[in-house]
This record gives structure tokens, sequence and C-alpha cells, in this order.
């Protein structure tokens, strides 16, 4: 019998510190539904957003209102049906109705964490086709961490290629990623796997020597090295760099336009610098890009076959998400203002239960 009362977080949007530990009600199936028990949540910057009442920038949101936040879990299906069976260990997808092809409005409406109600839950309900195998080779913590930040590395990297093709080098492109948070790290290890050249940025040294451990071809400091573009420029022999991870937005746009090569990709992702450019730093978006044939992409996740094929790569090249720190499920709130102070390396996760 499923259980009538659970644990679980909720937020009404107004901050961090007034996050709620409660008991709530776990709520009736709908049809095609299958229940989940939670094994592990990973965060993702857009959950502080939510529960801070700052994540407005998508007008298929609405108003702020209370819910359960986190949108990545690993789980294992106890009350299965015809399309998943009972005892199937799975992650959810983001937006619950993207499942091929790109996003469009009614896919948005279907977020976990918000709209929706979230996964910091020990028990929810998902649609049967929202949910998708986790690898064997990865642990429930690790496999939480691949819905959000994987696939959008993933993306980032194929959303150009056909299904089932992913994009592979042999040494002569170059992959730049910005920081050191959980996209950018998904990224550096599906770059490395992929054959590309990487090149990782961020202002602690002690950050980078872990990227250059995992394999990063190349580091910058930005807080020593202001001028990066002019490093990465140097670094691939004045080409640039064929694909940027873009996460810093106000302050990085401009250098990520002077350090892509041409008909280069800048995937913008995040938006850590600000989501405003400084005053009297206007960018001229269209001299920018036609200065070097630059697609700029905005990068919302991506699709559940998408997800599918990325679990079969990791599979295939042995990757783990790197996991910072792990908080026991009455600790989220403390996770939650830990992955906010931007002192992580990869990602942040709540196990739930066993």
């Amino acid at each position: 019998m499923p259980p009538q009362q659970i644990k679980q977080w909720s937020t009404e949007q107004d901050g961090l510190d007034n996050l709620h530990y409660e008991t709530g009600e776990l709520p009736a199936p709908q049809d095609g539904q299958v229940l989940v028990k939670i094994h592990a949540v990973s965060l993702n910057y857009r959950d502080t957003e939510v529960c801070m009442g700052l994540y407005n920038h998508h007008k298929t949101i609405g108003k702020p209102q209370a819910l359960v936040p986190g949108s990545d879990m690993c789980g294992t299906v106890v009350a299965g049906n015809d399309a998943l069976k009972t005892g199937t260990r799975v992650m959810s997808i983001f937006n619950q109705k993207h499942l091929t092809g790109v996003i469009n409005a009614e896919g948005m409406t279907s977020g976990l964490g918000l709209p929706l109600p979230g996964v910091l839950s020990e028990y929810r309900y998902f649609d049967a086709n929202a949910l998708v195998a986790a690898p064997d080779h990865l642990s429930d913590e690790e496999a939480a961490c691949l819905p959000i930040a994987a696939v959008t590395a993933w993306m980032s990297i194929n959303w150009q290629q056909p299904m089932n093709q992913p994009a592979t080098s042999s040494g002569d492109k170059f992959v730049l990623l910005q920081g050191t948070g959980g996209v950018s790290i998904s990224g550096l290890q599906i770059a490395h796997a992929a054959g590309f050249k990487t090149i990782v940025t961020s202002s602690s040294d002690e950050k980078l020597e872990k990227a250059t451990s995992m394999g990063a071809d190349f580091t910058i400091n930005y807080r020593s090295n202001p001028e990066w573009q002019d490093e990465v420029m140097r670094i691939t022999n004045n080409v640039g760099a064929d694909i940027i991870f873009e996460c810093g937005a106000a302050k990085t746009l401009r250098k990520s336009f002077d350090s892509i090569a041409f008909g280069g990709c800048i995937s913008c992702i995040g938006y850590l610098s600000g989501k405003e450019d400084e005053a009297g730093d206007r960018l001229n978006t269209n001299v920018l890009a036609l200065r070097r044939n630059v697609t700029l992409k905005g990068m919302l996740n991506g699709p559940k076959d998408r997800f599918e094929e990325m679990v079969q790569f990791y599979s295939k090249h042995d990757i783990h998400p790197v996991i910072d720190r792990t908080f026991k499920f009455d600790e989220a709130k403390d996770a939650l203002k830990y992955l906010y102070s931007g002192g992580h390396f990869g990602k942040v996760v709540v196990k739930v239960a066993e």
C-alpha cells in the first residue's frame, strides 16, 4: 500500500531560510502514473532561485506558489504498471512533457520543482513515460546528477548532431567550459571522452587543479588573468574555441564572442555574473555574431530521447558524475545554502533514503 503521509521539503519562494521540512499528504495518482521511492536528489542553481522567488524569467512559470522544490532524482518504482515495472531504478526528466525534439510552450509548463511540484520528497508519482532507466554502473547519488546538469552539457555539445551520432573530435577542436559547477564539469567529462581538447576557467587554482586531474587540457584563472579571452586565443593558435559553455552571461558574453572560433557555437546556459549588463556595456549581438559566423544557442535542457542517448554514452565510457558533497535529507536547507555559496566543484546531492 502506498504511504499516506510522507516527509518532504516545501518552499513559499520567500528565501532559503524559510524552507519547511514537513509531513505532507501523498497526492492521489493520475492515470498512467507510477509511484517512485526517491533515494537521492541532486540540486541545481535553479532550485536556489526558485526558493528565493527569483526564478521568474519564463512567462510560463506564473506567480510564486508554495511547492516542493527540486527536479533531479534517482529512485525505484514501487508501484508500477505495464509501461514501467515495479523494481525499475529510474531518473526523472526535468520537463516532464519534453519527450523529443525542441521544447515548446506546453513543455515549459511541465518543469519539476516549478511550476510542477518537485522531488525533495520521500515518494512521488510520475508519468511512466517521464522517467528514464538509471544506468547500472552509477550509484543512486550519481544517477540523480544527470537530469539537468549532464543533459544540458550533452545538448550543448550535441544539439546539432543526429540522434545516436554524438560529436567526436580527434583533438583538433576545443570546448571552453566556464566555471566548475555541475554543467561545466559534466561538459568536461563528456568532451574529454569524445576526444575534444578542453579549457576550463575558474577563479580558484584549487578547482583548476581538480579539473586538470579529470583530464582538462588547459586551465585559466580568470581572477589572475581577467582578459582570459586572449589566453583562449593563444591556446587555440588564434583559432578560438569551437564550443563555449557560456555560464556567466552579463560579464562574460563579450569575452566569449572574442574567443569563439569561426562557425562556433556559444551555448547560453547560466547567468552567474548577473542577468543584466553593466551600465554602459551594451552588447551589439548582431555585429558580434556576424563577425565570426557564430551560433548563439539557448540551452533549456533536452528531451527524454536525447537523455537516453546520453545514458548510453555514459555507460560506454564509464563516466561517473562528480559529487562535491552529499547531505542527509533533513539537511536539505543546508545543502541549498552550500550550493548557493558557490564553493562546490561538481554536484551537490541530498540522500533521501536507501
